[in-house]
């Protein structure tokens, strides 16, 4: 990540520099950088010569020396809170006053970074999505103490090098894009722990179907499995049979042969179309939109901030926010409403926000107003 935004900041027209621990990793994401930028000039997508662009990147390894004259400075160090507070610590002892104070991270809190400072008003989340020279998004999270003017300028800064900035204007676990994508991936797990769907179906049902770009056991087969199971564990998020089953027995996904799928010694995802034709895609659907809708509900993000991370983030096919005016969120309280009535689960029930818009007759396009105007 940290050389795939050097990279992006490059390209942009801006001084950059790239600085790590020794030089040895310096020196190896400097090299990255080079090998990507002439794959894109060889496929016509660089407007200038590599050379031109390489010359914008220094390296350094002395932390003072890197940032002294930075505007912005952008962490993107393991997911691990007291690393990312050692490293903060510093930054501000040898940034300049008024330079912007980014993290990378795309769960961890904010605030509690910011926290290893003196200046909190100018720390925030810059979560660029993977590989940054790809992605058109990047989440600007607030910490508690995130001033306004911090997360406009940064908001300018990441349309000004191309990329598609949303607010996260609470600073919630998993932000945005990752709350929301979560049901996607949870609800088909625990259907299949309760014998109620095969991975199969869910997969062809969902990309066939309802046109995802990847089936939910395709997507997590791909990530690793243990990154989702690690991620709900540290939101205490209940973790679906099968998932904790997959990372008990180590089966991991593509990066350990087999996962939902067998890779080692098969073919992968194998799942055809007609597989799905059975498989109840609004129930996935309806907890999606749920969790959209409790974000929304809660002065996280808006709906459109919503709709752009989810189609810039993960592909979705349209935000779950167009989609449940679109299907009729009336349509989506009452499937919620009946999954709560025969599971009793807490995450069946319809987030108020939801419920809200109905008692507002807001249900969605036929009504002229759902969590859109129309």
């Amino acid at each position: 990540m940290g050389h795939g935004i050097a990279e992006v900041v490059a390209m942009a027209g801006y001084d950059v520099t790239m600085r790590d621990v020794d030089d040895e990793t310096v020196e190896e994401g400097y090299r990255n950088v080079e090998w990507s930028l002439e794959k894109l000039e060889d496929g016509g997508a660089l407007e200038e010569p590599v050379e031109d662009v390489m010359a914008r990147i220094e390296t350094a390894v002395d932390l003072e020396e890197s940032v002294a004259d930075a505007d912005i400075v952008i962490e993107a160090v393991p997911e691990q809170m007291e690393l990312k507070q050692d490293v903060f610590a510093d930054v501000d002892r040898f940034a300049p006053e008024g330079a912007i104070l980014a993290s990378n991270t795309s769960s961890l809190s904010i605030t509690e970074i910011a926290s290893a400072t003196e200046r909190p008003s100018d720390v925030v989340g810059l979560h660029f999505f993977n590989p940054p020279v790809k992605m058109e998004l990047v989440e600007v999270v607030y910490g508690s103490e995130t001033a306004d003017e911090t997360a406009e300028r940064a908001a300018e800064f990441m349309e000004a090098i191309g990329k598609e900035p949303i607010h996260v204007r609470k600073d919630v676990h998993r932000f945005v894009v990752n709350n929301v994508l979560g049901p996607f991936l949870d609800e088909p797990h625990w259907m299949v722990s309760n014998d109620e769907a095969t991975v199969r179906e869910v997969d062809a049902a969902m990309v066939h179907r309802r046109g995802y770009p990847m089936g939910p056991f395709e997507l997590i087969d791909m990530t690793g499995i243990e990154v989702s199971y690690h991620v709900r564990q540290a939101g205490d998020v209940d973790v679906p049979p099968l998932m904790e089953q997959k990372v008990e027995n180590e089966e991991l996904g593509r990066k350990t042969g087999t996962g939902h799928y067998e890779y080692e010694n098969g073919d992968g995802p194998d799942y055809e179309e007609g597989d799905g034709a059975e498989f109840d895609t609004l129930r996935v659907d309806a907890m999606i939109v749920n969790e959209a809708a409790r974000l929304i509900g809660n002065d996280v993000a808006t709906a459109d901030a919503v709709d752009t991370g989810m189609r810039l983030g993960t592909g979705f096919p349209e935000g779950p926010c167009t989609y449940a005016d679109e299907t009729g969120i009336d349509v989506i309280v009452e499937k919620l409403e009946s999954l709560h009535e025969e599971y009793g689960a807490d995450r069946y029930e319809p987030a108020p926000y939801l419920r809200e818009l109905v008692s507002d007759g807001r249900t969605g396009t036929d009504a002229g107003a759902g969590f859109y105007d129309y």
